[in-house]
């Protein structure tokens, strides 16, 4: 299976692509929303891993993109924006699934 990780915090990324590749996941990852955006509009992904608030586009701004552009691969957002309107607004641009930070 194929993810793509979108987050800007460094050490989370890498934490969770060691963890994803030790179990047999492929991973990339990116650090900024036009850089998440680029690489999912492949639709080469089985899922998306992104966050909300990451530099250049945040995450929403990227999934609705997405979403636009007909690609309909799995989305997870990971965030640290944990309330109802937030998580609210995550599904109505597209979300699969919200997790909040700290998990």
């Amino acid at each position: 299976m194929r993810l793509l990780i979108a987050e800007d915090e460094l050490d989370l990324a890498e934490v969770l692509t060691a963890f994803l590749e030790k179990n047999q996941y492929a991973v990339d990852a990116v650090h900024d929303g036009a850089a998440a955006l680029d690489y999912a509009v492949t639709g080469a992904y089985d899922a998306v891993i992104l966050d909300i608030m990451m530099p250049k586009l945040d995450g929403l701004e990227v999934l609705t993109r997405l979403r636009d552009a007909g690609v309909s691969t799995p989305v997870m957002l990971l965030t640290a924006r944990g309330e109802k309107d937030d998580r609210v607004a995550g599904f109505n641009a597209g979300a699969d699934d919200y997790l909040p930070k700290p998990f």
